[in-house]
């Protein structure tokens, strides 16, 4: 074996391994989801006898699709009026800030204030600062610009304050516009795990949660003895929770009270969001991971704290996987490495099984018939991987990004409100990144891959036929898509 050849021997099983590192805590947080499936739900806490007082704060920045929406349903939470108080956090430099004079207006018996900062330094982060300074609440609510919440949300949130370690509770994310594409369905796909098994999970462990940075409600006194929003991350939300968990704060989950919002509807609109919180996630592991690790916590809540803030280097991992794996199957073709290398990495083949179980197990929750999820996890579950595993370059760029330390700006995902909207996404006004060179090398990748897979078959080795076919569709699905819906400037 050449010098160079146990090199890509090395960085294919080191990436590997790590996704196995991940795989098996995922493995142990769906175990904790079933066990909590099998308990059954816990009685809530009684409603107080006097409703506290409650600061809804809603960060916008150029929002005149999706304000209004959000305002009416806001103005619906089922809460005394006098207890109630509605910090309209607007940075917007467009038609944003007239609609939501106008529509405050249609709401006089209720506390609306609108805020508007002299600059956005900050961004989100500086936002909510701002507001926090000046709320009346000792609780603080939080919705992004697309959500719509329940009128029940604060009722079925605020009772659990009644236990006074309780810092935060956070509700599930559910989807206005699951079914408009297969990018939408492909999300779901993805978040529906997340808020599923490791939410419940984590917090069944008393591990550590992320509060999602929206559709929650903060103890106002829990973020102060953190040490308030901060904005070296672009994940304020993340960056927040570790500090308040670190300083003995709980927080609840609640999977049972949803929390509607609309998923980006094109490529080029999840990139943005994928690439903020991907190098956000990163961010937030180089600023908190040598904290936790240092802590005197429980060696399970250290274990899953490190697969937590790590989760964003899945991507890394896959993209050298990847790359590497191309030299390894030449190197195999032409004999030039031992059997017994191939037979050891067929223990990875448990990662596989472990993400199939956690996103079945996710993806079947919904309503209807065995048969008609099973069918629906069988057609939508290889495109999941694949279009995961095409996003790979892109949010390994982010990840890098993060690890040493090169800032960006924050920048926003576009709302769209397909629904009251003729279901037109391509004249939305602010549809207008333009094109990253990696969009070309993704698109470049999906043809190499079609390639190897290719010489593969006709080379007669079909041990990674399957993966190098899924990485092809992946990279060349993200390439159209995105080519699809970035300027061409």
């Amino acid at each position: 074996m050449t010098a160079l050849l146990l090199v890509f021997v090395l960085i294919y099983a080191a990436a590997m391994l790590f996704i196995l590192f991940y795989s098996v805590a995922q493995a142990h947080l769906l175990y904790r989801f079933r066990r909590y499936l099998k308990r059954g739900s816990v009685a809530a806490p009684a409603a107080p006898k006097v409703w506290p007082m409650v600061t809804v704060q809603l960060p916008l920045y150029n929002e005149k699709y999706v304000v209004e929406r959000l305002l009416d349903a806001v103005a619906t939470l089922d809460y005394p009026a006098d207890k109630l108080e509605i910090q309209i956090l607007d940075d917007s430099d467009d038609e944003t800030s007239a609609l939501v004079q106008q529509k405050i207006q249609q709401y006089p018996h209720l506390q609306f204030q609108h805020i508007q900062r002299p600059d956005r330094s900050g961004y989100k982060a500086g936002a909510l600062k701002y507001g926090l300074e000046i709320a009346k609440g000792a609780y603080i609510a939080i919705f992004d610009a697309d959500f719509i919440p329940k009128s029940y949300f604060l009722k079925r949130t605020v009772p659990y304050f009644s236990d006074a370690k309780t810092g935060m509770v956070q509700t599930r994310w559910t989807h206005l516009n699951k079914t408009y594409s297969l990018l939408t369905r492909l999300q779901a796909f993805a978040l529906d795990a997340h808020f599923y098994i490791e939410q419940v999970g984590r917090n069944s462990l008393s591990a550590y949660i992320n509060f999602n940075g929206t559709a929650g409600v903060w103890r106002k006194q829990t973020i102060l003895d953190a040490g308030n929003w901060q904005d070296d991350t672009l994940t304020e939300d993340l960056d927040l929770s570790y500090r308040a968990q670190m300083k003995g704060w709980r927080f609840v989950y609640l999977p049972e009270v949803e929390s509607p919002a609309e998923l980006p509807p094109v490529m080029s609109a999840l990139k943005s969001q994928q690439f903020r919180w991907t190098k956000g996630g990163a961010e937030s592991a180089v600023k908190h991971l040598g904290n936790v690790l240092r802590s005197s916590a429980p060696l399970h809540v250290k274990y899953h704290a490190l697969a937590h803030l790590l989760n964003s280097s899945v991507f890394v991992a896959v993209l050298l996987a990847s790359l590497a794996s191309i030299p390894l199957l030449w190197a195999k073709v032409h004999g030039l490495l031992p059997e017994v290398i191939f037979e050891v990495a067929a223990i990875t083949l448990f990662s596989f099984l472990v993400i199939s179980l956690v996103y079945f197990q996710a993806n079947t929750q919904e309503q209807g018939s065995l048969f008609r999820r099973l069918g629906s996890f069988i057609l939508y579950f290889p495109l999941f991987l694949s279009v995961s595993m095409g996003l790979a370059l892109h949010n390994a760029v982010a990840v890098w990004e993060g690890w040493s330390g090169r800032k960006s700006p924050f920048i926003r995902t576009p709302k769209f409100n397909l629904e009251a909207r003729d279901n037109k996404w391509q004249d939305n006004f602010y549809l207008n990144f333009r094109m990253p060179y990696t969009t070309w090398a993704e698109g470049l990748l999906g043809l190499l891959f079609l390639g190897v897979a290719a010489w593969s078959v006709a080379q007669q080795e079909y041990g990674l036929l399957i993966f190098h076919s899924m990485l092809a569709v992946g990279y060349l699905l993200v390439f159209y898509h995105s080519f699809q819906s970035y300027r061409k400037v």
